[in-house]
């Protein structure tokens, strides 16, 4: 027997009994009906949960990868009519030329723990709003009030990107790099105070006096640093497992506890004329001596990148070291001048003329077997023969490294704080990637075996050989006569900056070395815009407080709703399926009440009284 009571939402008492069932259905079989019924019912409400709690347990974190994709492979034209949409204008004033850049971003999510999702503006045709002018602004340290008037066309190209209605709350920054610092302060000073004057009067742009400056080398890389794990998404928080995490100590809150944050990348840049390195230093570093701590306190940056500086979760400190006359050109050049110097001296001493004449060259282990090359200085000419000697091209280029015997230190004797190599990841840049892509074809995963032997293999080629390898298109196609040449030096200073200046094992597996990052050139220009903007936020975060109040509840509600749904929804089926038996069991009783009455008339019989349904 199954009995159901409910007081609502009036009294009354059901109970199924074998009695009243129909011949159709028997005891058994009605039961089953009825669990299954339920069951079904237990399985919807069930399945609508799960379905629930995926949805909104999974929703910050989908969110966040699906514009973690938006962000890198978004190439689609900037929606201009977007009134959510914010601007932001930098322009990066270099030795040779100068370039702007715009960025844009929607409005801030209100959540104090995520950045600014800046990315670059694309016109119509979906390129980036990117412009270059020639010469560098340096060129004008003799004649600084014509500096407006040479900065006024990217400026004007920028405006007309930029909505009209956006012009008066878009930042705008002019930053000042290599060229300009090498010229005297004053000149300097008077560059950016015609800046400062002439452009707000015609531009509306934000722009005031902080927005124009000349930046350190050190900040140039801090923004280089921040650009390239801003489009890695390194600063985004994560509960995934898989994701490689690093404890952190965070400076001036010694006394608390480590944080773990997700592992952000170390940059390598070798140029022409200069190496530069930047990674994170997540532990506090010791000095081995004042001088050295002195030295390290121009070295290492803190800052914070949130916009609330009480918020500990986005306060890095990075190392930043230049080195001048360590890139791939200079390095060269320093070569050849040692090497010019010392084989004068001894041909002066011994008596010899080698180098002399093309018949009696100096024997260069760091140039392709056979080829041939000059060094010219001071009106004198000095033949040089290659003889692809890979290893003892880096023995003879090792001592340029100037390394000294003072712990923890690097090229130059510089201080370098310890890398955690068993936990950590760099991404090297120009030279790093020419030098095993545009001849060797294995850029990207960095192994120091395996690109030794491609080393060497190259060295010791003909060069006749490589000519004709180079005449067949068989090397990158923007590598030259001049990338074919001087590969083989480029290979082992490359080699030995890595190995020997910076103290990376040979085992060491996380480097990779790159042209672009997510097939898009990262400029610092982007950390720039990052860590200058990054109180933006705090506009859109006082406006959610008040929303942010009721945001918990209003989801509590939306998903507790659902459940409320369900179960009413689960009631109200019961009370028909009750009722409908209720009254097909009152039926049954009727049926046979009449049919019992009709036999007795039939039989002249009084009709007994026959108790009435309950």
């Amino acid at each position: 027997r199954i009995s159901i009571s409910c007081l609502l939402p009036a009294s009354w008492h059901f109970s199924i009994s074998p009695v009243g069932c129909p011949r159709i259905l028997n005891t058994t079989l009605r039961q089953i009906v009825v669990i299954g019924i339920l069951a079904a019912a237990v399985s919807l409400l069930y399945y609508s949960l799960v379905v629930i709690r995926n949805k909104y347990g999974r929703a910050y974190r989908d969110k966040r990868f699906h514009r973690y994709l938006a962000r890198v492979t978004d190439t689609e034209a900037t929606d201009t009519n977007n009134p959510n949409l914010n601007y932001g204008i930098v322009v990066d004033c270099g030795s040779s030329g100068s370039r702007i850049f715009v960025y844009c971003w929607p409005r801030h999510n209100g959540n104090p723990h995520d950045l600014l999702d800046i990315k670059q503006m694309r016109d119509k045709n979906r390129k980036p709003v990117v412009m270059k002018i020639k010469p560098g602004i340096s060129e004008f340290a003799s004649s600084p009030e014509k500096v407006s008037d040479y900065i006024s066309p990217l400026l004007s190209f920028a405006a007309e990107h930029v909505p009209r209605a956006k012009h008066k709350e878009t930042p705008l920054y002019i930053l000042c790099t290599a060229g300009m610092r090498i010229l005297p302060e004053s000149q300097q000073k008077a560059i950016l105070e015609d800046l400062l004057t002439d452009i707000p009067v015609h531009f509306d742009f934000l722009f005031s006096d902080s927005h124009a400056e000349v930046i350190s080398g050190k900040q140039e890389g801090v923004y280089a640093w921040i650009g390239i794990n801003f489009v890695l998404g390194r600063f985004e928080h994560t509960d995934d497992e898989d994701e490689a995490i690093v404890e952190v100590h965070v400076p001036g809150s010694e006394n608390k506890e480590a944080i773990f944050r997700k592992r952000t990348v170390g940059i390598l840049d070798m140029g022409g004329v200069s190496t530069q390195i930047a990674y994170e230093v997540p532990k506090t570093v010791s000095f081995a001596s004042s001088q050295q701590e002195e030295v390290a306190k121009n070295l290492l940056a803190e800052f914070n990148l949130g916009c609330d500086a009480h918020q500990t979760e986005h306060v890095y400190r990075v190392y930043v070291a230049t080195f001048l006359g360590f890139g791939g050109n200079a390095a060269r050049q320093r070569y050849e001048d040692s090497l010019f110097a010392s084989t004068v001296l001894k041909n002066r001493l011994l008596g010899q003329q080698t180098g002399v004449t093309s018949d009696s060259p100096y024997l260069d282990p760091c140039l392709p077997l056979d080829a041939q090359d000059e060094i010219q200085q001071n009106g004198q000419i000095m033949y040089l023969r290659g003889t692809g000697d890979f290893n003892l091209c880096r023995e003879i280029i090792q001592p340029f490294m100037n390394k000294t015997n003072e712990t923890q230190t690097s090229l130059n004797g510089v201080y370098q704080p310890a890398v955690h190599f068993q936990n950590s990841e760099f991404y090297g840049f120009s030279e790093f990637y020419y030098c095993t892509e545009d001849v060797l074809r294995m850029g990207g995963d960095y192994n120091a075996a395996k690109f030794t032997k491609a080393a060497k293999d190259y060295c010791a080629t003909k060069w006749s050989v490589l000519r004709e390898r180079f005449d067949r298109g068989l090397y990158a196609s923007h590598a030259d006569l001049h990338r074919l040449k001087y590969q083989c030096f480029k290979s082992a200073w490359m080699y030995e900056v890595f190995h020997s200046g910076f103290s990376f094992p040979v085992s060491y597996s996380n480097l990779k070395t790159a042209l672009q990052v997510y097939d898009k050139e990262v400029q610092w220009t982007l950390g720039a815009i990052l860590y200058r903007t990054r109180f933006l936020p705090l506009r859109d975060i006082q406006q959610e407080n008040f929303r942010g109040s009721h945001s918990h509840w209003r989801s509590f509600s939306f998903v507790y709703n659902h459940y409320l749904f369900f179960v009413c929804f689960l009631i109200v089926l019961l009370s028909i399926l009750l009722y409908l038996l209720r009254l097909r069991r009152i039926h049954r009783r009727m049926l046979r009440n009449s049919s019992s009455t009709s036999l007795w008339i039939e039989e002249g019989l009084p009709p007994q009284k026959i108790a009435g349904p309950l």
